[in-house]
C-alpha cells in the first residue's frame, strides 16, 4: 500500500512549478489530488499575471498525477474569489467526505521593483499584499472545517527562506513573513483538533519557466549549468526539480508524528536529509550548502534560500 493511499489533498496553485511537482508526488504516494488554479483548457485566465501566457494547465497536472500513480482532478478555481474557493471545498466534501492535506502554492502579482518602503507606492503595495496573502487566508478558511470535523489534517504553505530573515524588499518581506506567521497561527489553533500546519521553502527550482529561460531541458540541464554564463550566475548547478519539494510534502503527510513539526519553517533539502528521499533524477540537491560554497559573500550573512533574489540579481548582471 502506498503511503498516502486513501488520502485526499488539495494543491492550490497546481498549474506549474512547485504546485505541479507537489501534486505529482502526492499522486506518486497514492493520494487523490485536487489540482486547482486559473490556467485551464476549458477557460481563459481572468486577469493579467506574469504566467498568463504560459501553456501549462491544471488538466495537464491532473494527468501527471494519474501517471504517477494517484488520482488527479482538475478544478478551475480563482483563489482570489471566495465564492469559488467555498465551492471547491464543498465539492471535496461532497465527493470525498474528507481532506487530509492542503498545500498553498498561490502567488500574487510579481514584484517588479525592489527597495525600501519610502520608495514604494502604498497603493500598489497594498494591492500586492492583498493579492498575495488573502488567497491563502481564504483557502485555509474554507479548507479547515473539513479537517476539524475529522480531527486530523496537514496544511503546508510554500514560501521562500527557511527562516524570518529579511527578504530584500519591504512588501515582499511582508508577504513571505505573513505566510509563515499564518502557518504558525494555524498550528496554534489547529493543535487541539489534531491539525498540523507548517511552511516549506524549496531551493532553486528547475521550473518550466526557468528551463525555458536558460534554453535547457531535464536531459541537458547540467551541461547548460556549466556552459551558460547566466545559468552559472544564478546557481543553476545547485538546482532541484519541483518534484523535490513535492516529495518533502509527501514525506510530511505520511509522517504519523508530523504534528511535532507544526508551526515550523523547513526546507526541501533539510527534509531530504531527515527523511532520506531523493529528487526524481536520483540526486540529493542541497541549495543551502551549494549557496554557502558558491555565494559565500551572500549566504554567510543571511538565510540561504531567502537570498535567491540576490543571487538572481547577480546572475542577471
Amino acid at each position: 500500500m502506498k503511503s498516502l493511499e486513501g488520502r485526499v489533498a488539495v494543491v492550490a496553485g497546481a498549474t506549474r512549478g512547485a504546485g505541479r511537482g507537489i501534486a505529482r508526488m502526492l499522486g506518486e504516494a497514492g493520494a487523490t489530488v485536487y489540482c486547482t488554479g486559473r490556467s485551464s483548457r476549458e477557460a481563459p485566465r481572468t486577469h493579467e499575471h506574469h504566467y498568463a501566457k504560459r501553456p501549462e494547465t491544471i488538466e495537464e497536472t491532473a494527468e501527471l498525477v494519474d501517471a504517477a500513480g494517484g488520482r488527479g482532478l482538475a478544478v478551475r478555481t480563482d483563489h482570489t474569489k471566495e465564492a469559488e474557493v467555498a465551492a471547491l471545498f464543498k465539492r471535496v466534501a461532497r465527493e470525498e467526505g474528507r481532506l487530509d492535506v492542503l498545500v498553498n502554492v498561490l502567488t500574487g502579482s510579481p514584484v517588479k521593483t525592489w527597495g525600501p518602503l519610502w520608495k514604494h507606492s502604498i497603493e500598489k503595495g497594498r494591492a500586492q499584499f492583498d493579492g498575495w496573502v488573502w488567497p491563502h487566508v481564504t483557502t485555509c478558511r474554507h479548507a479547515l472545517p473539513l479537517m476539524v470535523k475529522r480531527k486530523s489534517g496537514l496544511v503546508v504553505e510554500i514560501v521562500e527562506q527557511d527562516g524570518i530573515g529579511y527578504h530584500g524588499d519591504f512588501f515582499f518581506d511582508l508577504f513571505e513573513t505573513g505566510l509563515k506567521r499564518l502557518a504558525y497561527a494555524l498550528a496554534e489553533e489547529g493543535a487541539p483538533h489534531g491539525i498540523s500546519a507548517l511552511a516549506i521553502t524549496p531551493g532553486f527550482m528547475r521550473t518550466e519557466a526557468i528551463l525555458e529561460q536558460f534554453g535547457a531541458t531535464e536531459e541537458n540541464w547540467l551541461e547548460v549549468a556549466e556552459t551558460n554564463p547566466q545559468a552559472r550566475g544564478y546557481g543553476f548547478a545547485g538546482s532541484e526539480t519541483p518534484c523535490f519539494v513535492g516529495r518533502a510534502v509527501a514525506a510530511l503527510a505520511a509522517d504519523p508524528n508530523v504534528i511535532k513539526k507544526s508551526g515550523g519553517v523547513y526546507s526541501s533539502y533539510g527534509l531530504s536529509d531527515e527523511y532520506g528521499f531523493s529528487d526524481i533524477d536520483g540526486r540529493r540537491p542541497h541549495f543551502g550548502r551549494y549557496g554557502a560554497e558558491h555565494f559565500p559573500h551572500i549566504f554567510s550573512k543571511k538565510t540561504a534560500t531567502g537570498l535567491l533574489w540576490e543571487v538572481t540579481k547577480e546572475g542577471a548582471g
